[in-house]
């Protein structure tokens, strides 16, 4: 057994399982969401090859320069005094992981979790053992190239071609083949399903519903998330229950993909079926720009056709079937087009009306929603007649003005709530803190961002490879771990993970709280006429709902 234990820890750097299992250990520890097993065990076994990779080269290096090395018997040596230093590590990393994942939870008003240790580390070795094979399949495809091309040219020279080619073949795989394919299989995949007609749905009969009999917009056409929007909202009925006086039914336009060819001639049907509709006669339009699905989320939108009565219309449109953070890791100008050409559409013709007459109007978006809504238009375009303002919720960290703003912010405010020239136009809230907060006046035209920092879509951070975010550093949000620490390699996988499968209850993370969204359509829009009385009695009803 010994012989045994000897002959495979010589199949390994020390080094990289010294370097490897440092990495392992520090991805146990908290980042900005709660984790299940599988998915601690995919970050552990990602930072732990990592890792490996790091000590390898380091290795490699000093091996490369000639500089001394131990001698066989002290190498044994070395190997065995690794080998446990290695498992003590691990040990007690492992055995810290709950209590870690549990003051995150604790944060967020979650149960407890316990045990499940020894199915990280499998899930962590398994991971590790696979892309160790694969880095040695590069390593024989980089020699056999190079081995081939030692016959007519120098060593050296032979050796970076070698790598070069293996590198170009490895990543053609991995991006033309691989990658392109799994994202081709997952949007057919999305748009078969976003094609199936629920059961439990039927077109709507009020002629000036979007979908029903006279619409411009076929049943079918909406697909299955525009289905589900145009029939799910409050009723004039329930309106006028709750509030105890005629109410109107709150406007609904949504065009989907199918609907027409291209992003402006999808963008020219929801003008139009908004114009049939009586979308520029009410008080309050809204512009909502949907997640990479098509989803608008019901916590904002049912919020606000409560808070202004019914006396509101909204209008999107489909520009994807793919999620938005598949979207936004691979393609973050996915959707833009339709997003700008849609707001040219409405903007324009809402331009020609009056001012008196015509509606406030206000864009919205969520997650990869906010994204493109931010990117729907320029700033040059409607400085002359600006629209009345946006809430942006769980803007994502590509948003080039949220970054620009946030990076510009007030002297003393932290990066995950900034205050941005004394809150004049653009202002940020949480969970903790609404949009009142700034003493200066909020003008006519108003931003606003609704974010949490514990969301790893607003502040997860390519950088973080290397270097510590600033929202990470003192003073921590409420809802951040304070056993959050930077590491190099390791924080990035631990952010990416949480960005693409972490998930966390209404108030933390990327989902965002109807509660949450009251208060922000509220100091936004500040709808007319609503008694305290009235909006107590909103506040409870989505409380109730959303429990």
């Amino acid at each position: 057994m010994k012989h045994v234990s000897l002959h495979v820890l010589r199949q390994f750097s020390t080094i990289g399982l010294l370097v490897g299992t440092l990495f392992f250990a520090f991805s146990l520890t908290p980042s900005l969401l709660p984790r299940t097993f599988y998915t601690q065990g995919i970050i552990s076994g990602l930072s732990f090859s990592a890792g490996y990779a790091l000590g390898y080269a380091g290795h490699w290096l000093w091996a490369y320069l000639e500089l001394p090395e131990p001698g066989p018997r002290a190498e044994r040596t070395i190997k065995r005094v690794a080998a446990a230093i290695c498992v003590v590590i691990a040990a007690f990393f492992l055995w810290r992981a709950s209590e870690w994942q549990n003051t995150i939870r604790g944060l967020m008003e979650m149960g407890e979790v316990r045990g499940l240790q020894p199915v990280i580390a499998f899930i962590a070795l398994l991971i590790f053992l696979v892309l160790l094979q694969l880095a040695r399949l590069f390593r024989r495809t980089f020699r056999f190239f190079s081995r081939h091309l030692r016959r007519y040219i120098p060593h050296r020279v032979s050796n970076v071609i070698g790598l070069a080619v293996a590198a170009i073949l490895f990543w053609s795989i991995i991006d033309g083949v691989i990658f392109t394919q799994a994202l081709r299989i997952a949007d057919n995949s999305y748009q078969q399903l976003d094609e199936l007609m629920q059961d439990d749905l039927l077109p709507p009969g009020d002629p000036m519903a979007t979908g029903s009999a006279d619409s411009l917009i076929s049943w079918e056409a909406l697909g299955s998330r525009g289905r589900r929007y145009v029939t799910r909202g409050p009723s004039a009925e329930e309106l006028s229950a709750f509030f105890g006086e005629a109410a109107p039914s709150p406007i609904r336009v949504y065009v989907g993909l199918n609907a027409a060819e291209t992003p402006q001639a999808r963008a020219r049907l929801a003008l139009e079926e908004l114009i049939r509709v009586g979308g520029f006669e009410r008080s309050v339009l809204l512009l909502a720009t949907p997640t990479g699905r098509g989803w608008l989320d019901p916590n904002a939108q049912d919020t606000v056709e409560y808070l202004h009565r019914g006396d509101i219309a909204t209008v999107t449109a489909q520009y994807s079937y793919l999620p938005s953070h598949l979207s936004l890791l691979v393609e973050s100008a996915y959707g833009v087009e339709s997003a700008r050409a849609l707001f040219q559409a409405i903007y324009d013709y809402w331009t020609t009306l009056p001012d008196e007459s015509r509606p406030r109007l206000y864009l919205h978006g969520l997650s990869l929603g906010a994204l493109n809504s931010d990117r729907s238009f320029d700033l040059y375009d409607i400085i002359d007649d600006p629209f009345d303002g946006a809430l942006w919720s769980g803007p994502p960290y590509r948003s080039t003005t949220w970054d620009a703003v946030t990076r510009s912010r007030d002297p003393g405010s932290p990066a995950w709530l900034p205050t941005f020239r004394n809150g004049a136009v653009v202002r940020f809230m949480n969970q903790y803190q609404d949009l009142e907060e700034p003493d200066a006046d909020w003008g006519s035209f108003r931003v606003a961002y609704l974010q949490y920092a514990s969301d790893p879509v607003t502040f997860f951070e390519p950088q973080s490879l290397y270097r510590e975010p600033e929202w990470m550093r003192e003073p921590r949000a409420p809802d951040v771990s304070p056993d959050l620490r930077w590491y190099p390699i390791v924080t990035m996988l631990q952010l990416l993970a949480d960005l693409s499968i972490g998930r966390a209850p209404p108030g933390y993370g990327h989902a965002i709280a109807a509660s949450h969204y009251i208060d922000a359509w509220l100091s936004l829009t500040e709808p007319d006429d609503l008694t305290d009385a009235e909006l107590h009695r909103i506040r409870a009803h989505f409380a109730f709902r959303h429990r």
